[in-house]
């Protein structure tokens, strides 16, 4: 089945206009060849709410454009120091232009923080902001990825989660949340490398706290088992690093949680999604400074 992404979703970038062609049914395909002027924008807004006692403000991320709602993208809501977002800023200056417009790819295992991370990443950035699984999701009606995996097995899934790579790797300055599965594929591979992919490596324990706290109705290939919740959850996801680890090594750049918690000294399940998306720009710009050191 061909992936069938909305047009709300696909639309969410710098797009030209000729780029996009409708199929029948509603959903849409990439066409080939790019016009020279005519462009389809959709706008990311950041807007700050200042909280006096902590000197903290909510960092609100959304996505819209003229033709979609902001909605239909989500929004989020993310606390955040003045100075932090300030640092993210001049970080995201000092890389602008290595990444040349390049996507960025964040990859790792379920709960790690990908979308999460994604969002602040790619305002920091004034990039579009894309989860594959919710992608999906639309593509086949908007259907959960739990469903999907019940109703059509896994391999469907991970056919249709190829093809929204292929189609967004075709496109320009994007932060692509994947699955955590994506990373088996070779062919996916050869579609994030035309930008840059950065794995975010959370210890497992930390990863079954989180996701036993969430609940696991949501992930497929945690099994429904008898026993302690905790228990089972560290076990499946020992099992899936075993099998992913290697893959997820292929990514350009990694960020260690458990490096981040040792330079702030706190604990890795205290550590704030900023200072991971923070970690993630200075791990891109190690990258500018390898190739420089190559070139020299």
């Amino acid at each position: 089945m061909e992936a069938r992404v909305s047009q709300s979703l696909q639309l969410s970038s710098w797009i030209k206009s000729d780029k996009v062609v409708r199929k029948p049914g509603g959903c849409l395909r990439f066409s080939v060849k790019w016009n020279e002027k005519l462009m389809h924008r959709t706008v990311i807004s950041c807007h700050l709410q200042p909280r006096k006692a902590n000197r903290r403000v909510a960092l609100k991320v959304s996505c819209s454009s003229h033709n979609v709602q902001a909605s239909v993208l989500e929004s989020e809501c993310i606390t955040a120091s003045t100075d932090e977002i300030e640092t993210l800023k001049n970080k995201s200056e000092e890389v602008e232009e290595y990444l040349d417009g390049r996507c960025i790819y964040l990859v790792g295992m379920m709960g790690s923080g990908k979308t999460t991370v994604g969002r602040i990443l790619a305002e920091t950035l004034g990039y579009s902001f894309f989860d594959c699984d919710r992608l999906i999701e639309q593509a086949v009606g908007g259907t959960t990825v739990a469903e999907i995996f019940k109703l059509h097995g896994e391999s469907f899934f991970r056919d249709n989660e190829t093809e929204v790579l292929h189609k967004l790797s075709a496109m320009h300055r994007l932060v692509v949340s994947t699955g955590g599965g994506a990373v088996v594929r070779p062919i996916n591979w050869r579609h994030m490398h035309k930008g840059i992919s950065v794995w975010l490596d959370v210890p497992l324990d930390a990863l079954a706290k989180r996701i036993t706290a969430e609940g696991t109705k949501s992930r497929p290939l945690l099994h429904e088992e008898s026993g302690d919740i905790y228990d089972k959850t560290l076990k499946r996801l020992t099992t899936l690093m075993e099998t992913r680890g290697a893959n997820y090594a292929n990514a350009s750049a990694r960020v260690s949680l458990e490096n981040i918690a040792v330079k702030k000294g706190k604990d890795v399940c205290h550590i704030t999604p900023t200072e991971i998306t923070l970690e993630v720009l200075i791990q891109i710009e190690n990258l500018k400074k390898q190739e420089s050191v190559v070139v020299l």
